[in-house]
Order: structure tokens, then C-alpha cells, then sequence
């Protein structure tokens, strides 16, 4: 029986809520500290929330959450450069359809969930150091405010705080070659089908799929050997992305068309597409990490979100179960961390297409091979933990 009755959350975002709301679950009391005066509204752009994601959210009660944000996409549709169908997937039967929805909607929809749930939540308390002592830990933040209890989870995303807290020699995000950019196209003439995700191959690659009022959603990517920050992308003038994005798609069946009927206004910026290499360390003491913090697999993936969830789920059945957080957060990291590097390592390698980096076109798997060990996933919340 764990003796962990309180944990302090570092972050609002996705992981965050969903850990909060797990433990609970758990008997655990947990409060949730963001950095942002409000929560992240509008950080971000478009994420995909597959089966596995969904079925994690299910076991909190915040499934409820997606069903009025976000589009079904239970189809994949993989294709060429000239636009021909090479494979194509309509999802497994019993699991739920993968949902499009954008990063935003989600973090704030899990964020009202789980305050209604009685989650606490304090807003503008930026991390800046914690430490422990007599079997507890104490987080302090820029405003000189402090909090106290058994536990602290770091769910502060790709660019965590808590990550080298727990060792200072921690790796941070790996660029992986690619800027990435999405937008609406309109009156493309580019063919869908409703509740379909199509992943074009060619010289460079692009996703894109249809939404209810006729626009297509695009997202792609522009090879660039030196990143740049989020914020100096959308410094840049959208029109001057556009005509580097339209030169790379000349010869891109449907690139070519849907960056043609995309306006200057309708392209969104994202910024480089990055991932966390393998985190030697995800715990210390009583601190520990949780989703990006600790294994980010870049948006090649399809399972960032995803994941975080899951992990999520596991960290709180560990403590749970377990007598001491060594024994729990040891036992989280076994479970977690092969799945996680397995995607994460897939992810890689598409990045690398993208980049241009790989030299023939991928090779496509069936969708069984390619979706079945991911979107299968399921976690039994009422099996017992053993260390």
C-alpha cells in the first residue's frame, strides 16, 4: 500500500490534468501548477488522439472530453507523390474512431474536466527549484510562493523545468530537420473521403484530410538544416513560407494544389519539429516526469498525445500500489519506457524521410503491422502493480 496521499503537478497542459485526475483515482490528492496566467489557449496547432489515447482517457472519465471538440478520422490513406493510393486503413473494430482536434481545445477541455472533478489548479506559478527533505518535497516559484508534499510530477512538456532538476545532465529536444507548417486550403479540387487521413509520399511529404465545411486541413514540412524557434517562424512573413512551401510541392500531386488554394492568412506556422532523445533518467528521490517531459516523439509519430496520457494513467497505478515512491516510479519506467522508445524511434525515421534525409521512399507496412501494437494498447486499471 503506497504511502503517497499528495503530489504536486508542474503543468497544465495535457499530461498535467490527466495526471491529476488519475490520481485521484488513485486516492491521491494532487494540485496542478502552470506557468500561464490562464491555461495554454491557443499553444500549439492540430494533434491526432488515436484509439489507445482515448481508451487511456476513458479510464479517468475524461473521454467525455473529445466528444464536441474534434473530427473522427478513423481512415488512413497512404499515397504517392502523383497522388495514387498505395494502402489505405478504416480503423479496428470495437476500438474508437482517432480524432483530429486542435492541441488547444484539448488542453482546455481536459483542464475544465478535471477542475469540475475538484482538481485544483494555480495559474502564473512558474517553477524555478525544488528540494526535499523529511520525506517531503517543496517546489518554489518565481513569485517567492512555495508548495509542499510527498510527490513531484513533472508534466511540463518538451522543454520541462523538472527534467534537470532531476539530472542536470539531461538531454533536451532534438531538432529533427524539418519546419513544420499547416493551413486550409479551399476550392483545391484535391479528393477526400469524410472520416479519412491521407499521408502523401513523394519528394516531400504532406497529411491532410477534409473538414465538415468543405476546407482540407494540410499539414507539412520544409527541410531546413538550421532550426529555428517557433516564435522566429512566425516572424517571418506567411507569404514568404507559402512560396518556399509551393516550390518544394511543385512536382506534389496534391501539394501543389493545396498550397495553391491556401491563403497567406490560412497558413499556420508550427515551428521545428523536434523530439526528446531517450531521457537517461525519468526520476529522482521524489520527483519524477511525465509525458513530453520524458518522452516527446515528435509529431511524425501520430502518439505524442497519446502517450502522454498513458503514461499518465501507469505513473498513478504505481503509486498506488507501491509502498515508496522509489519502488513506484521504478516500476512506472519499466512499464513505460520500451513502448515509448519503440514509437519514438519510428518516429525518428520518418522525420528523416521528411527531412530528405532517408534514401528511397519509405516502405509501407500493412495496417495491422502499422497501427495494431500502438492503437491495441489498452491498461488494466484494476490489475495490481508489482515492483
Amino acid at each position: 500500500m503506497s504511502k503517497v496521499r499528495t503530489a504536486l503537478v508542474i503543468g497544465g497542459g495535457i499530461a498535467g490534468p490527466v495526471t491529476a485526475l488519475a490520481l485521484r483515482k488513485a486516492g491521491i490528492e494532487a494540485t496542478v501548477f502552470e506557468s500561464h496566467p490562464p491555461a495554454a489557449d491557443g499553444v500549439g496547432a492540430m494533434l491526432s488522439l488515436a484509439p489507445n489515447g482515448i481508451d487511456a482517457l476513458g479510464i479517468v472519465g475524461a473521454d467525455t472530453v473529445i466528444g464536441a471538440i474534434g473530427q473522427p478520422v478513423p481512415g488512413v490513406v497512404m499515397a504517392d507523390g502523383d497522388g495514387n493510393r498505395l494502402s489505405e486503413f478504416h480503423g479496428f473494430p470495437g476500438l474508437p474512431a482517432t480524432r483530429a482536434l486542435a492541441r488547444a481545445d484539448l488542453s482546455r477541455g481536459l483542464a475544465d474536466h478535471a477542475r469540475a472533478s475538484g482538481i485544483h489548479f494555480a495559474y502564473g506559478k512558474r517553477l524555478v527549484a525544488a528540494g526535499s527533505a523529511d520525506d517531503r518535497v517543496t517546489a518554489t516559484f518565481a513569485d517567492g510562493t512555495t508548495a509542499t508534499a510527498d510527490v513531484l510530477i513533472g508534466a511540463d512538456g518538451i522543454r520541462s523545468t523538472v527534467r534537470p532538476l532531476i539530472d542536470p545532465h539531461a538531454p533536451g529536444p532534438e531538432y529533427g530537420g524539418v519546419l513544420s507548417f499547416g493551413g486550409y486550403a479551399v476550392g483545391s479540387g484535391v479528393e477526400t473521403e469524410p472520416g479519412s487521413m491521407y499521408f502523401a509520399f513523394g519528394r516531400a511529404f504532406i497529411g491532410y484530410w477534409a473538414l465538415p465545411d468543405g476546407r482540407i486541413v494540410w499539414f507539412a514540412g520544409l527541410p531546413s538544416a538550421e532550426p529555428m524557434t517557433s516564435a522566429e517562424v512566425r516572424r517571418v512573413p506567411a507569404a514568404r513560407w507559402l512560396s518556399r512551401l509551393r516550390e518544394l510541392y511543385a512536382e506534389h500531386t496534391p501539394g501543389r494544389a493545396l498550397l495553391a488554394h491556401t491563403e497567406p492568412g490560412d497558413l499556420l506556422a508550427v515551428g521545428p519539429m523536434e523530439r526528446m532523445p531517450s531521457v537517461p533518467h525519468w526520476h529522482r528521490g521524489r520527483m519524477v516526469l511525465v509525458g513530453d517531459a520524458a518522452h516527446a516523439p515528435s509529431s511524425s509519430s501520430g502518439q505524442g498525445a497519446s502517450l502522454a496520457i498513458e503514461s499518465s494513467v501507469e505513473l498513478a497505478r504505481c503509486l498506488r500500489d507501491l509502498p515508496t515512491p522509489e519502488t513506484a516510479f521504478t516500476a512506472y519506467e519499466r512499464l513505460r519506457r520500451p513502448r515509448v522508445e519503440m514509437i519514438g524511434g519510428d518516429a525518428a525515421a520518418k522525420n528523416k524521410a521528411k527531412a530528405g534525409q532517408a534514401g528511397d521512399r519509405p516502405a509501407f507496412p500493412t495496417p495491422e503491422q502499422m497501427f495494431a501494437p500502438v492503437h491495441r494498447h489498452h491498461i488494466d486499471w484494476d490489475e495490481r502493480v508489482k515492483d
